[in-house]
């Protein structure tokens, strides 16, 4: 990931897609692997909360009680976005989508990369998300770099996402 390789690796829920945030042609890659539209936004992952903050807008620092409550865990929270986080990460918005996951392989991923990770599911943008290694493999083949081989945690569906400004749940988890 840290040459602009894409990874695919287990999380709370499904298989995830990920890579070096801060590389424009990595996230690009995801993007056109999903099918899915840049003016979305995307997730980024982390496993402590130290890795995000480079992201996050310090002034907002009031709405962090919430999110940080809940971490470690399999909560998503809208956050607003630092004025260096680029705009392939974080769509139309000046917010940002992160977690502090408490998934074993989320967190040694982004230990060993160094810091936070996009986090999306590992599927055609509106297909059901890979939850085996051998799904990831069906759906991508050698269009991704590297399978981190583990298990999916126990969640049905994916983390909830919250918007910490005011609350609303934006996807039940």
């Amino acid at each position: 990931m840290r040459e602009g390789g894409v990874a695919a690796y287990p999380t709370e829920a499904c298989f995830g897609l990920g890579c070096d945030p801060r590389n424009q042609r990595a996230v690009r890659r995801i993007l056109a692997l999903k099918n899915r539209s840049p003016r979305q936004g995307l997730i980024l992952v982390a496993g402590h909360f130290a890795q995000l903050r480079p992201y996050l807008d310090a002034s907002a620092a009031a709405l962090l009680a919430e999110p940080l409550a809940t971490w470690p865990g399999p909560f998503t929270w809208i956050l607003p976005a630092s004025r260096f986080t680029p705009r392939w990460i974080t769509g139309d918005r000046d917010t940002i989508a992160v977690r502090v996951s408490a998934c074993r392989d989320v967190i040694d991923l982004a230990r060993a990369f160094g810091g936070a990770i996009v986090s999306t599911s590992a599927n055609r943008h509106g297909a059901a998300p890979a939850r085996t290694a051998r799904q990831v493999r069906r759906y991508f083949g050698r269009r991704i770099d590297a399978v981190v081989f583990g298990r999916v945690g126990g969640l049905a569906n994916p983390t909830e996402i919250r918007d910490a400004a005011s609350g609303a749940v934006l996807r039940a988890g």
